[in-house]
């Protein structure tokens, strides 16, 4: 995390009472998920029982920002997080919005069992760098100047030697966390990915950050619609219960709302750090312990018990899950950790709830409509929950209204309908995908089939023989008319051939014949399309030069057949 960003919290002898600082600021605040899912082990231990870190820490455990979301009334213990929508807490710059959502939708294309919401992104990049200092980035995203966390020197920190020769943190003697999502070099040379394809992997660059932020927090088989599988992966990119909490409160606070503010005009800590790339000073700043709540964390410093020194805990004991380089984390003092919140019922999925086989001719409605279910864990209905159903696919298909995308809410048997689906023009199949949850999670994909126009019966439209002189042409034009059931079929495709005597295509210069493209002589006519009278009148016949009786046979999509007799004479004698 970058030096400047205020109220951080230092990796040291500070780092058990701040975690109990923080939880019980949150605990005392009512926030909700603020002690959600912390696996703490037998006797309040401080460290994870699961944090099951990816390559150590993304972050190499440095400092971190520690603001706490507003409250809605200070002060009221009983009071829950702030709907953010009228909140300047909640304003996200528009560029760090985009990579942020950029990535949900990129992972959802390739690893969507991970479920991977963008307000956990948020979360963790508010947590890290105050949303890239505000939003102070360029066009393409990539931050205005470094943002750069203290030398990880074993001073406080753990002790990570240089691993990039400076190329990403301008230090050859030791690693810093890079970027808007405070990377230690080593771990984005894993991890690094280029979002905004421009061809480099930049740490520095918002879109190419969070795009890495949510690979690494899916590593494995994590997924992040389940709070244990969010525990686990908060705690990988940093090993401390005190940033879960605070990460977890963030998340919490963005997922009731947020609104995008232009880059540049985020907002930051109230007190302001030191200059980017500075290492800090040997005391760390954290919230108050206070059992009253306030808007956000007290400023007042808290000394280091133990400033300098490498070795944060008199407790001997190793622990699993230590920082790169060699350093590991010391076992902190027994804690009591606030109990977590009440089990809250949560939706847990979605399910068919009788969408039959979609199917529909050109232009016409879909006979039923697309409904799913919402569940909770127990696979109980869940009411309230929000379904967003969308089409895509190579369809001109679209919702009553000519909508693409339609929302719903489950109703009290937890189902929702999309609107009645009409048919386009182009045949073929396409999806409707039905996601639901505040942030899609949960997903389902239905396959729907729009078939050709096709009409069951065709007919002329009169009964006039057809007779034309040898070399001459037929007078009569032939109009004939489509229907289907009884009713008019209009749009179907139809295909007329002139057959000779052996139920064969005539040949050229052999009998009667159209006029093709081009001018040129045809026996057989395709791409007729009947209007929306179900009629249709054929060009003009050519009788050629051989006598003989013909069939024109008509044919339509849906099977209809109509054969209508030609005869062509020999002209009378002089």
């Amino acid at each position: 995390m970058a030096a400047q960003f205020g109220r951080r919290l230092r990796r040291g002898a500070t780092s058990t009472a701040v975690a109990a600082a923080v939880v019980a600021a949150l605990s005392a605040s009512q926030a909700p998920g603020a002690t959600l899912g912390l696996a703490t082990q037998p006797g309040g231990n401080d460290q994870p029982a699961a944090a099951e870190p990816e390559d150590g820490a993304a972050t190499g455990n440095d400092q971190y920002h520690t603001d706490l979301p507003p409250l809605t009334t200070p002060g009221t213990p009983s009071t829950s997080v702030d709907l953010p929508a009228t909140s300047a807490e909640s304003g996200i710059p528009a560029s760090v919005l985009a990579a942020y959502k950029q990535a949900q939708s990129t992972i959802a294309g390739t690893d969507p069992a991970c479920r991977l919401p963008w307000q956990l992104l948020a979360a963790i990049g508010k947590v890290e760098s105050g949303q890239a200092r505000g939003g102070k980035v360029d066009a393409s995203g990539t931050t205005l100047s470094p943002i750069l966390g203290p030398a990880l020197d074993g001073n406080g920190f753990a002790l990570i030697p240089d691993t990039d020769n400076g190329a990403y943190d301008n230090d050859t003697v030791t690693d810093r966390a890079v970027g808007p999502m405070q990377f230690i070099p080593s771990t984005w040379a894993t991890w690094g990915q280029d979002a905004n394809g421009d061809g480099r992997k930049d740490p520095n660059n918002v879109y190419d950050a969070a795009l890495a932020a949510g690979r690494y927090l899916c590593a494995g088989t994590r997924d992040l619609s389940l709070g244990t599988d969010i525990d686990r992966a908060v705690l990988s990119y940093n090993h401390s219960n005190a940033y879960l909490s605070t990460v977890r409160s963030w998340f919490e606070y963005y997922n009731n709302g947020t609104h995008s503010v232009p880059d540049g005009t985020g907002v930051l800590p109230t007190t302001p750090g030191p200059a980017t790339g500075t290492t800090p000073g040997p005391a760390a700043t954290s919230p108050s312990s206070s059992s009253s709540p306030s808007t956000s964390p007290s400023t007042s410093p808290s000394p280091d018990p133990t400033p300098g020194t490498a070795s944060p805990s008199p407790s001997p004991s190793p622990t699993p899950g230590g920082k790169p380089g060699g350093t590991q984390t010391t076992k902190p003092p027994t804690t009591t950790t606030p109990p977590s919140p009440a089990q809250v019922r949560k939706l847990a999925g979605i399910e068919n709830a009788g969408t039959g086989t979609l199917t529909a001719m050109a232009g016409q409605d879909f006979a039923g409509d697309v409904t799913v279910r919402a569940v909770d864990g127990e696979g109980d209905s869940f009411a309230q929950a929000p379904v967003t159903f969308t089409i895509s696919g190579d369809t001109d298909a679209r919702f009553a209204g000519g909508a693409t995308s339609a929302e719903a809410v489950t109703s009290a048997d937890g189902t929702a309908s999309a609107p009645a689906l009409v048919a386009g023009e182009t045949t073929g199949d396409f999806q409707i995908h039905a996601a639901a949850g505040t942030t899609g999670q949960f997903s389902l994909a239905f396959t729907a089939t729009v078939t050709a126009r096709r009409a069951d019966t065709v007919a002329r439209t009169t009964s006039t023989a057809l007779t034309a002189a040898q070399g001459g042409e037929f007078a009569e034009d032939v109009q004939v008319k489509a229907t289907l059931g009884g009713a008019v079929a209009s749009g179907v495709a139809v295909t007329a051939t002139i057959l000779d005597s052996a139920g064969q295509p005539v040949p050229e210069g052999q009998g009667p014949r159209f006029t093709g493209a081009n001018d040129t002589s045809v026996s057989t006519l395709t791409g007729l399309t009947t209007d929306a009278d179900g009629l249709l009148t054929l060009p003009q016949i050519h009788a050629g030069d051989t006598v003989g009786t013909y069939t024109l046979r008509i044919t339509t999509e849906g099977g209809a057949v109509l054969d209508i007799e030609l005869t062509v004479e020999a002209p009378p004698a002089a």
